[in-house]
């Protein structure tokens, strides 16, 4: 190996990984060959390293780059343990932009669901973080529906030893939490009733990543057809968000089951290991899945939730892309009628990767999915909250592909910023004003699209109208309002839910105390009260987008949504 670290050489590779002039590839593969046999000095420039391998494997100048980054990333643990051995500070490999990488440990405090899987995909690999985990008298609450005679301890004494108690149910000291997740799969509970009471215990888990496939090393998969880069990446500047929408919709092919559960399984790793879960790719369906292909090697993957574990009103659709076998962001939509939230992250190694292209071609996988003409995007991911969406100019990527502020106020302030970049070409958005264009919506309308509808909408303002009404006319008794609103909405709408499956009551229980809040809707006429009860009852339909495609031709409907939402 060299004796001296080439920094220089590291930070060339880093800048050259987004050239794509003739001859390029010649210059990547001697630096990778000479980075491939260095000894790094310092976990900083190592995670540098992997991030350019992983941008490369993503965007290949040609098939000698996508095999020697191959065995490059086959053989990253191997770098790791070698810095490891020589006793450097490994702490950066903790941060969440560098987290999963192959030969470092994760720990974290994870959701029943993914725990369970985790604890199956890896068995014996997985354990309580001890130093980290002191159980109280949440273990108490639970640990009797699987630990006899816990109560006589639990309920009256002050210094009850709850890791004795669970080591000494487990049989052993053994710090495997197989045999505590299996117990709560055990219960004759629902499942978001298991996961409730397992998430309440906050258990710490441990695991070592090695060389598994379950790491961001090497979670990416081999393709049929690599697409190989022979000019620049599109610049987001480029991209014409109406042009794009108003191409012809993507084909969206329907997955089977096992190719579903496949994708399923893909999202949950890629997530696990980068420190994120949504409620999406945690609990998503593998009976939903679809597929775009749209070329320049994005393939686009997009699912619903069972219907079991749905929302009470909007439809949630989550979504991952792949960049040549390359897991490169996450999406999230939830929508109501024609309007959806949508959430769009693009992994921190491939910021630089046409984002705003592949933005446009998801969007229009959801526009023609779900219906759309409304898409919103919610402060968080525009930096309210989010330290990480302010540093990369969030607001900005958004506002280029012509969203707009919601808030009149705020729109002003754009404008006035954008007068400002104009006159001044080096200006740069200060954070504190970066900070106030985080704190509303943007808007973007497709043609046809009612101007300004939903901007001050939110099915939160719904649920705390519920709520209001709830303590205002039944003394804050959810079971009453849930029994009455139900019976006043089954009179006016003549029909006799107990007859329904289970989960046809539920969403009929969950719809009815919004209905209940129509004042005329005893007026509304038979074929908008038949059209209601269809909706009610497709939202536990194996194919949620019908409940959604549903929604939107119920213009009385969505008027009172409107109405009680904004």
């Amino acid at each position: 190996m060299s004796s001296r670290f080439p920094a220089n050489l590291l930070a060339q590779l880093e800048a050259r990984r987004y050239r794509f002039d003739p001859g390029e590839t010649a210059h990547i593969l001697k630096m990778l060959a000479s980075l491939g046999a260095a000894r790094f000095p310092d976990a900083r420039s190592l995670i540098r390293f992997h991030e350019s391998l992983l941008f490369l494997r993503a965007f290949p100048h040609g098939p000698s780059v996508v095999r020697k980054t191959e065995s490059l990333l086959n053989d990253f643990h191997e770098k790791v343990e070698a810095l490891r051995k020589t006793g450097a500070d490994m702490g950066d490999f903790d941060q969440m932009e560098a987290s999963g990488i192959a030969g470092t440990h994760m720990e974290d405090i994870l959701s029943f669901d993914v725990a369970a899987w985790l604890t199956h995909r890896m068995p014996g690999k997985v354990v309580i973080a001890w130093d980290h985990y002191d159980p109280g008298r949440e273990l108490g609450t639970t640990g009797p529906r699987f630990m006899p005679l816990l109560e006589d301890d639990a309920y009256v004494e002050a210094d009850t030893p709850w890791r004795r108690w669970l080591e000494s149910a487990m049989g052993k000291k053994d710090p495997d939490p197989a045999w505590l997740i299996q117990r709560f799969v055990d219960l004759r509970l629902p499942p978001n009733q298991k996961a409730e009471l397992y998430d309440s215990l906050r258990v710490p888990l441990r695991w070592y990543l090695g060389n598994s496939r379950i790491t961001r090393t090497r979670n990416w998969q081999h393709v049929r057809k690599v697409f190989y880069h022979k000019g620049p990446l599109f610049n987001r500047s480029k991209v014409s968000l109406p042009e794009e929408l108003a191409k012809r919709p993507p084909q969206l092919t329907r997955l089977s089951r096992r190719q579903g559960e496949a994708v399923i399984g893909t999202i949950r790793e890629v997530m696990l290991v980068r420190y994120r879960e949504l409620y999406g790719t945690t609990l998503g369906d593998p009976s939903s899945v679809v597929r775009a292909k749209l070329g320049r090697g994005i393939a686009i993957y997009l699912w619903s939730l069972p219907p079991e574990r749905r929302l009470p009103l909007r439809a949630y659709v989550a979504g991952l892309t792949l960049k040549n076998g390359v897991p490169i962001n996450y999406i999230e939509a939830i929508g109501l009628c024609e309007w959806i939230e949508v959430g769009f992250n693009t992994f921190y190694s491939f910021r630089g990767g046409e984002a705003g292209w592949i933005y446009a071609q998801v969007l229009r996988c959801l526009c023609h999915l779900m219906g759309t003409t409304c898409i919103s995007v919610y402060p968080y991911q525009l930096g309210q909250g989010n330290d990480e969406a302010i540093e990369s100019g969030a607001f900005w990527f958004y506002r280029k592909l012509g969203f707009r502020s919601s808030r009149q106020e705020l729109q002003r302030l754009v404008e006035r910023e954008e007068q400002e970049i104009a006159a001044h070409r080096h200006h740069r958005t200060p954070v504190r004003i970066l900070k106030r264009l985080a704190a509303g919506h943007v808007f973007y309308e497709l043609p046809g699209s009612e101007a300004g509808a939903w901007d001050t909408f939110s099915t939160r303002n719904i649920g705390l109208r519920v709520n209001r009404h709830m303590a205002r006319h039944f003394n804050g008794d959810s079971a009453r309002i849930r029994e009455e609103s139900g019976r006043a909405v089954a009179s006016i709408l003549g029909v006799n839910p107990s007859s329904w499956t289970n989960l046809e009551q539920a969403s009929f229980d969950n719809l009815a105390v919004v209905l209940a809040l129509i004042p005329n809707l005893s007026a509304w006429t038979d074929a908008q009260k038949e059209a209601v009860l269809q909706i009610i009852r497709v939202k536990s339909n194996p194919d949620e987008m019908r409940y959604l495609h549903l929604t939107q031709r119920h213009d009385r409907l969505r008027e009172a949504l409107l109405k009680l939402g904004s």
